[in-house]
């Protein structure tokens, strides 16, 4: 969740390390600090909330070393305060980190016996202070983090710099991504490539148990054993990828607009539209024909990617299909079929339970397949198999078009699997990829209904609770949009199936609630319509998403309807994607919320 950033630069890095930050701030924060080196000593500024903040406490007092690291903070351990935030530092060594120590109250234990106390809340002033203790032992920078790093446990990833050495930086890795950067007479690490992308596309990418010793003239990885080994020097291209928020107000708005592109981007990598077949491009070491069960995991938006999958895969595929939130799945360790296939949902590609789902699966003998949008990421590494969204950057925390590339993707993968199963004829698929392929206009459209969305979104704005229901497909949707509107206006939501509401959740209702329900003219609207009015009769005020067909079927009562284009059924999941979305975004702009950055949240959940 954190950002970490770290130069051995030929002129002053301050400045250079704010604006790599910058480019981490989509993984949520709330204090960030920089520490240099001038005259052998370390200096540090630091800051609570933005890097605004930061950068206006450099500009009054400037550090001018020219080697470096930097720090966005998410609190796991301790307050939010500028005394919390990173690099922790002691007289000899700073220590920016990401993710959790584990054990760092025996740690301290450890340490108080030789009086070496703790000023801070954290769990990471325990690394520094260890690695001052074996200094002041006698042990050199090296020595002193190899013998640290053997006390540690937990997901996390560190960089370390010393006092009195102007060219030297060491990092390590356990479970949290970190990367080693290679310019023509300067050295980087950081968190992902996002944020060395200003400096340079040559990166290696640390491994478990990694850890690496930076110099002006290159870098020495050794691994968990201490013996040095090579990894990939790479070519990102994330460089070509760096974003900014063009004529909208908010990253978010902006991603919301680019999924007609982004769908269709993602649609041109698994369908021939010209032929209305899927194609895909990925070697499967799997054959979807002879899969007795699919098993999917995943986290928050999309683990609701993954059970919209399996309306999808179980309907259109006959496949069977277990969903799990993979916080649960890693600690229920299921029975697993040898040779099933496991199927892990992640934007990041470094979601922390998502990739220990992963490899207990690994682990039983199952096929290993990751839906990602960072094919550079851990669990890109670690599958078979990674099939990509392919949506670009996604700056704004709350997910928008990195769902409805997965979504797509999943589509398309339902398909797939049919065919292959000889469940969808070969005129089946080309309905169903038809349909797939008037996605972006019928997004489009969709995104024309932004007008009366604010509208809706000044009265929704006054709520205190709102209820979504769905049916069928339509109930993840449901609870995405639940999800949504929590995460950004921090209105309490709750996303039911629309059969439950007799079973408990009518009890809610009444001439204050706002009750939003998605549905679109199906097979399951009549039944869908027999809780609208059951609502109606006790004065919730209804918001019905849906089509023209359904808005000419429903009766009195709907206080609100907001008319999607008519798509076929299999893709109405993802175009009823757009009006929460906007629902939830304007909802928060009214409210004055931080739509990018929302409290409490980041966008790359990398510790437990």
């Amino acid at each position: 969740m954190c950002g970490i950033v770290g130069i051995i630069g030929t002129e002053p890095v301050a400045p250079r390390l704010v604006d790599a930050l910058k480019r981490l701030e989509y993984r949520g924060y709330d204090s960030a600090g920089v520490a240099t080196l001038e005259g052998g000593q370390i200096g540090r500024r630091r800051a609570e909330g933005k890097l605004g903040n930061l950068a206006a406490k450099l500009s009054f007092e400037p550090l001018n070393g020219n080697i470096g690291i930097g720090h966005t903070r998410w609190a796991t351990h301790g307050a939010p305060t500028e005394g919390n935030a990173h690099p922790h530092a002691t007289d000899k060594v700073a220590v920016v980190h990401n993710g959790i120590i584990e054990n760092f109250r025996e740690l301290l234990a450890d340490l108080a016996k030789d009086g070496y106390l703790p000023k801070t809340q954290t769990d990471t002033e325990s690394v520094a202070l260890w690695v001052t203790r074996e200094i002041d032992r006698g042990l050199d920078p090296e020595m002193a983090v190899a013998r640290t790093l053997k006390e540690l446990r937990g997901a996390f990833a560190l960089a370390f710099m010393f006092k009195g050495e102007d060219a030297l930086l060491i990092a390590a890795r356990s479970g949290a991504p970190l990367a080693i950067g290679y310019g023509a007479t300067e050295m980087y690490l950081g968190s992902d490539a996002m944020a060395l992308a200003p400096f340079t596309s040559r990166l290696s990418y640390l491994l478990d148990g990694d850890w690496a010793v930076l110099t002006k003239n290159g870098v020495t990885i050794r691994d968990g054993s201490d013996a040095i080994v090579q990894r990939e020097m790479l070519v990102s291209a994330a460089s070509a990828l760096l974003v900014d928020k063009g004529n909208h107000r908010h990253f978010m708005a902006k991603e919301i607009y680019e999924q007609p592109e982004t769908v269709s981007h993602t649609l041109s990598h698994y369908v021939d539209m010209s032929s209305d077949k899927v194609a895909l491009r990925e070697a499967l070491p799997f054959d979807f024909a002879t899969l007795k069960r699919l098993t999917i995991s995943a986290c928050g938006t999309a683990s609701y990617a993954g059970i919209v999958a399996k309306y999808w895969f179980e309907r259109y595929a006959r496949l069977p299909v277990d969903v799990d939130v993979a916080s649960e799945f890693r600690y229920r360790e299921p029975p697993l079929e040898q040779g099933g296939l496991s199927l892990f949902i992640s934007q990041s590609g470094e979601t922390a339970d998502t990739l220990a789902a992963l490899r207990y699966c690994a682990g039983q003998g199952q096929h290993i397949a990751s839906l990602l949008n960072s094919p550079e990421s851990t669990m890109a590494r670690e599958s078979q198999v990674v099939f990509p969204t392919l949506c670009g950057p996604e700056i704004g925390v709350a997910s928008t078009k990195a769902f409805t590339a997965q979504l797509t993707a999943l589509a398309s993968l339902a398909v797939a699997a049919g065919v292959a199963r000889g469940t969808i004829s070969a005129q089946q698929e080309a309905e169903l990829v038809h349909s797939l392929t008037t996605l972006p206009t019928a997004i489009s459209a969709a995104l024309a209904l932004e007008g009366q969305v604010e509208d809706i979104a000044k009265r929704l704005s006054k709520a205190k609770d709102v209820l979504y229901l769905g049916r069928g497909q339509m109930y993840p949707i449901a609870m995405e949009g639940a999800l949504k509107l929590k995460e950004l206006s921090y209105i309490h939501a709750e996303a039911y199936p629309a059969g439950e509401l007799k079973h408990g959740p009518i009890a809610l209702v009444d001439e204050l609630m706002p009750v939003i329900v998605v549905a679109p003219s199906d097979e399951l609207m009549a039944k869908t319509l027999s809780n609208m009015q059951e609502v109606a009769a006790r004065g919730g005020k209804i918001i019905l998403i849906t089509d023209e067909v359904g808005k000419q079927t429903v009766g009195e009562g709907v206080a609100e309807v907001l008319v999607l284009p008519k798509v076929a059924s299999f893709v109405a999941p993802i175009l009823a994607t757009i009006p929460v979305q906007l629902l939830a975004y304007h909802t928060a702009s009214f409210m004055g919320t931080d739509v990018d950055q929302p409290r409490n949240l980041a966008k790359s959940v990398t510790v437990e």
